[in-house]
């Protein structure tokens, strides 16, 4: 299991580093543009590629720190930095799109002369830029909620460039100057929509939640209905980082069942019907002066 985790960061790594480097140079090419043009949804897009660029940097750290062994003060090490990076970058989508917001408002009520063509060009270098990028962490992706968040600044970019593409296609087309914050307004929504799964997914770990597609109750049931035991209780099933879920139980066993048996069955049952790898298990006989008597039964 180590060496899974292991192999999923060395490939996060790669396809951040690439990724954070794409986007680096097009951002100075973006913030060049939007000062030249005088164009907001370019500004705004520029914006959101440089929170890319941090988001791309937070998430590259991240897996960077996650790699550091364990000590014994950090049993777990610092896996847990990418669900933090994850949760700072959910937080930053939202700081930016109140900032966009803002700015949008300012320019409808008095909207500046904006270069269409200028806009559009760098509008459609965004989107190959951002298609590119995106392809190379949607391949990267699965497994890593770190990852997957530096992926949603992505694709609320992606979306964010085709939107430049269209106000550029506006003015010059009709010469109307509000569809620059119009479409600012619209990069501002997607920007907020693409934060919510990852504030969500983020502080539902750090929260110890059960993870997602794991039943707690279906697990417990199955438990308790295994050869030989007669009871289950204090059981928690949580994420310790993505894709690395962990659960304990204290279980009771017939008097004179074989616990170390029962222990190694079970845990194969939890790998094998719940995808669990990572399981602590009490198991001790009904009865037993050192068993703890508890309360919630499956």
């Amino acid at each position: 299991m180590s060496h899974d985790h292991q192999d999923v960061r060395a490939g996060s790594r790669r396809a951040l580093a690439l990724a954070l480097g794409i986007t680096a140079l097009y951002t100075v090419v973006e913030v060049a543009g939007g000062l030249v043009t005088g164009s907001l949804a370019l500004l705004a897009d520029a914006a959101h590629m440089l929170s890319d660029n941090v988001a791309l940097a937070l998430a590259l750290f991240a897996v960077w720190l996650a790699d550091r062994p364990t000590t014994p003060e950090r049993t777990y090490g610092y896996k847990r930095a990418e669900v933090l990076a994850a949760l700072a970058n959910g937080v930053t989508l939202v700081a930016l799109s109140i900032w966009i917001f803002y700015e949008a408002f300012q320019r409808f009520r008095d909207p500046p002369d904006v270069l269409g063509g200028w806009v559009l060009l760098i509008g459609v270098v965004g989107v190959a830029v951002n298609l590119a990028v995106g392809l190379i962490l949607f391949r990267a992706r699965s497994g890593s909620l770190n990852v997957e968040a530096a992926f949603r600044h992505v694709v609320a970019d992606l979306l964010g460039s085709i939107g430049v593409v269209a106000a550029g296609v506006a003015i010059l087309a009709t010469g109307w100057l509000e569809a620059d914050p119009l479409v600012s307004v619209l990069i501002g929504v997607l920007v907020l929509a693409s934060s919510w799964s990852i504030l969500r997914d983020s502080t539902t770990i750090l929260l110890e939640a059960a993870p997602s597609g794991i039943d707690t109750r279906a697990v417990g049931e199955r438990l308790a209905g295994a050869p030989g035991v007669v009871e289950v209780h204090d059981l928690h099933i949580w994420t310790i980082t993505s894709g690395f879920p962990a659960l304990s139980a204290h279980v009771l066993v017939g008097r004179g069942e074989d616990c170390h048996a029962r222990r190694l069955e079970l845990a194969r049952l939890l790998h094998d019907e719940f995808g669990i790898e990572h399981t602590t298990l009490q198991v001790d006989h009904v009865g037993d002066r050192g068993a703890l008597v508890e309360l919630e039964r499956f």
